[in-house]
């Protein structure tokens, strides 16, 4: 009896610090609903409204095909059809594709005071970062499919052309994660089994909790006071790292710095040429990586930690994906072999409106496209 009460103790004790352990390890997550059958019904017209989340998102007036930045809900005039079915031909997927396991990446560009310090204020929720994880159902094989955010799409939910980073918004067909998730199997035919989004200020927490991530530039660049990035190799913090994948108006060097007897840079320095949309996607899955082989450095689960506090601050997850799979999924990460992972951005082409700004278009279908990158399986 004596014996069978000391193994009962002893027992009770390790499943009492076994607890603790998980406790302590498993990020306490914010959880958003993420309804299968709501994104189907977004994507089958059953539901549409015109009531949207106050944002500065931007619609494309169809009538003259140009940008209205007042205007949320515009419906196509018939006679337009012809001409936005033409542009966006590419947008309607061929086949449904089920070779993969997706889980959709979103990076919301509401930012705190400390982050609008830098970046600038704006109104609004919108999809700055759009990443589709595939993990091949067959071969394991990681693929990372960026959408700019310039994209233009039809929106199912509201018959409305807009960007796709516009379709992150709450109304009455779903909420933010789902109208996305519904544009992305709309023009790709790829259901999202789970997402995961974050703010600025939360990727900024990520990078510092694992002490930064190395940027290497062939060039040395800047913006404004925000960033200055040497030519070569360099660790940084969060914030810089923001401040980089965002830059839209990146400066490089000319010739060598100079620093005048005040310690004012006094250095020429000149726009970066063809900085776009699809610069920032570059840069973003250049990090992303930089964040995953930064894993590797994690000896055990427990070492997560700080990563995993991190995560716990900034992260909404879907509700259907366990906390214990979240945490799976992580260290699974840590041994990707980068090399193998495949880095791709939807294939576009500018299209430049008559007000002089630009947008972006499909110019072949992600069908396609995928099978011709041997992203799809082979059959």
């Amino acid at each position: 009896m004596k014996i069978l009460n000391k193994y009962t103790i002893l027992f009770l004790s390790i499943a009492l610090i076994s607890s603790v352990v998980l406790i302590n390890l498993i990020p306490n997550l914010e959880r958003e609903e993420f309804n299968q059958d709501v994104i189907e019904d977004i994507n089958d017209g059953i539901t549409t409204t015109s009531i949207v989340e106050n944002s500065e998102s931007s619609s494309i007036d169809v009538s003259d095909i140009e940008i209205n930045e007042d205007i949320d809900t515009v419906e196509i005039p018939e006679e337009q059809v012809d001409k936005i079915t033409e542009i966006l031909k590419n947008n309607v997927y061929k086949n449904e594709i089920t070779d993969f396991d997706a889980y959709l990446l979103i990076g919301s560009d509401e930012r705190s005071e400390k982050i609008a310090q830098t970046r600038g204020k704006i109104q609004g929720k919108r999809a700055d970062v759009i990443i589709l994880g595939l993990v091949n159902k067959s071969t394991s094989e990681v693929s990372l499919i960026s959408f700019p955010r310039d994209l233009l799409i039809e929106n199912k939910c509201t018959n409305k052309i807009e960007r796709i980073n516009a379709t992150y918004s709450r109304n009455e067909c779903g909420n933010r994660a789902e109208n996305l998730a519904a544009a992305i199997f709309n023009i790709s035919g790829i259901k999202v089994n789970h997402f995961a989004s974050f703010t600025f200020e939360g990727f900024e927490e990520i990078i510092d909790s694992v002490e930064g991530v190395e940027i290497c530039v062939d060039q040395t660049q800047k913006e404004g006071y925000s960033f200055e990035l040497q030519k070569g190799c360099q660790t940084v913090s969060g914030l810089t790292t923001l401040n980089w994948i965002v830059s839209r108006s990146t400066e490089v060097l000319v010739g060598e710095k100079i620093i005048d007897e005040n310690g004012n840079d006094i250095s020429e320095w000149k726009m970066m040429p063809g900085v776009s949309d699809l610069t920032r996607i570059e840069r973003q899955q250049y990090v992303v990586t930089q964040l995953i082989n930064e894993l590797k450095s994690f000896e055990s689960i427990v070492d997560l930690n700080s990563f995993v506090t991190a995560l716990e601050n900034t992260f909404v997850i879907d509700e259907n994906l366990s906390l214990n799979k979240a945490v799976e999924v992580l260290w699974t990460f840590r041994n990707i072999n980068l090399s193998n992972v495949n880095k791709f951005t939807t294939p576009v082409d500018f299209i430049t409106l008559d007000d002089g700004r630009q947008v972006l278009v499909l110019n072949e279908p992600l069908f396609d496209f995928l099978k011709r990158n041997q992203i799809l399986n082979s059959n």
